[in-house]
């Protein structure tokens, strides 16, 4: 199904949950403010470039920009209209936007890529800046690429205008903790999760100790290796991790770092079963990515790309829970077969808004000018994340019936409506 429509879906699946003086407010959010759409002109090719700019009744739009074959306008509108409901359930007072290029970043020298993010940048200059719009990395897309939009960008406003881009190199305004950000609010928020369902009897298995509880992470990006990096120094036992070529398993728990040096080595994950840092073909076994999915585990965390569970493999899932670290990567359809298995999702808006919360804490800094430690970053983020964690929890306490995708948006979708409210009552 198109990507914007099943977002759509999920709203109206909350349409009966918005506060009764709200809701007449709710079709707003079913059409992103500005789309923007244009072929950008590098040498001899031509590539597809979009900007969504979803709804700004919060703060400035922010979202990244993604460099990706398979971009789409209707992805790129459904990012947007997340990164609205990511921000609001986080508490920042930002809104929702995305881009991307159709391109394969792999299949061109670092020359064209440096000059398709110019392009991509003076294309956007126009309806972006500090407080307008302000994008960020997303899938393939990285430090140096934003610092070379950066650049792009004050040549044309002819001053500095750091707050414009984040993500950027700490040399030029990024923040600490950005890079880790997206993974470890993906750790905080598995952990609030473990500590609140461990205070039920219902949920005994969620007490066990950090080393008996078993993940298995679905994509070895850079979210997913922060992911398994951060929950294994907190004594979690990692056992499986997925590249696009294949799933590796290893029953005793895994080496994150081991493992990605290892993969660097050898291009792939492939035999790359280490453990204390020591890697051993006999330690672990190669799986298919489906199979990875379908692991007996207490964690699952796809953290690739969307709708990697769907209507075929749903039923298939044995987590007891599953940690959305990619963007949309469980369909209306597979949603409503976990929440029927009792399978507990943490939605994407909520699960990896770390890096959207560590980007405004970077947009912060640049504006102010005053610069935050790792550990001040880690708290704060902490702080936010937990503080948004329990009013999602006590909603999908409240109405029982709903999922916690549901409680979610219903959060996040009443704070916006508020702001449309008191912004445009009549319009």
């Amino acid at each position: 199904m198109d990507p914007f429509q099943n977002a759509i879906l999920f709203l109206e699946s909350i349409r009966k949950y918005i506060n009764p003086d709200l809701v007449k407010y709710l079709d707003r959010l079913k059409t992103p403010h500005n789309v923007y759409k244009t072929t950008l002109k590098v040498g001899k090719n031509s590539y597809l470039a979009f900007r969504s700019q979803h709804n700004n009744a919060l703060g400035p739009y922010k979202g990244g920009i993604r460099f990706h074959s398979q971009v789409t306008e209707s992805e790129v509108k459904a990012l947007s209209l997340w990164m609205s409901l990511k921000c609001s359930i986080a508490g920042i007072p930002l809104g929702g936007g995305k881009g991307g290029v159709v391109i394969d970043p792999k299949k061109v020298n670092v020359k064209e890529l440096e000059e398709v993010s110019r392009a991509y940048a003076r294309f956007v200059a126009p309806h972006i800046g500090e407080h307008v719009d302000v994008p960020a990395p997303d899938v393939n897309t990285n430090p140096q690429i934003m610092a070379w939009m950066l650049d792009e960008y004050e040549k044309i406003v002819g001053h500095h205008a750091l707050g414009t881009f984040t993500g950027k190199p700490l040399e030029i305004g990024g923040s600490q903790g950005r890079t880790k950000a997206t993974g470890f609010g993906g750790v905080l928020a598995m952990q609030y999760l473990l500590n609140t369902l461990a205070q039920d009897k219902k949920y005994e298995w969620a007490g066990k100790p950090k080393s008996q509880i078993t993940i298995a992470i679905q994509g070895f990006g850079n979210v997913g290796y922060w992911f398994a990096q951060i929950a294994s120094d907190l004594g979690y036992k990692v056992i499986a991790v997925s590249d696009s070529k294949g799933a590796i398993y290893v029953h005793d728990g895994l080496d994150p770092k081991a493992t990605l040096d290892c993969k660097r080595e050898k291009g792939s994950l492939a035999g790359c079963y280490c453990v204390g840092g020591v890697c051993d073909l006999k330690k672990g076994k190669p799986l298919s990515n489906d199979e990875l999915l379908e692991l007996d585990v207490d964690i699952l965390v796809p953290s690739a790309l969307e709708s990697v569970i769907n209507s075929q493999n749903a039923k298939k899932i044995k987590a007891r829970v599953v940690v959305e670290m990619a963007n949309g990567p469980v369909t209306p359809e597979a949603d409503a077969i976990l929440h029927k298995n009792k399978i507990l999702v943490l939605p994407d808006i909520f699960a990896n808004a770390g890096g959207v919360t560590v980007s405004y804490f970077e947009w912060v800094q640049n504006i102010s000018g005053w610069y935050w430690k790792e550990e001040e970053v880690d708290e704060r983020l902490d702080k936010l994340l937990k503080k948004a964690f329990e009013a999602l929890w006590q909603e999908y306490q409240r109405l029982k019936n709903v999922t916690f995708r549901q409680a979610a948006y219903i959060v996040a979708v009443n704070r916006i409506l508020t702001a449309e409210k008191l912004r445009r009552p009549t319009s």
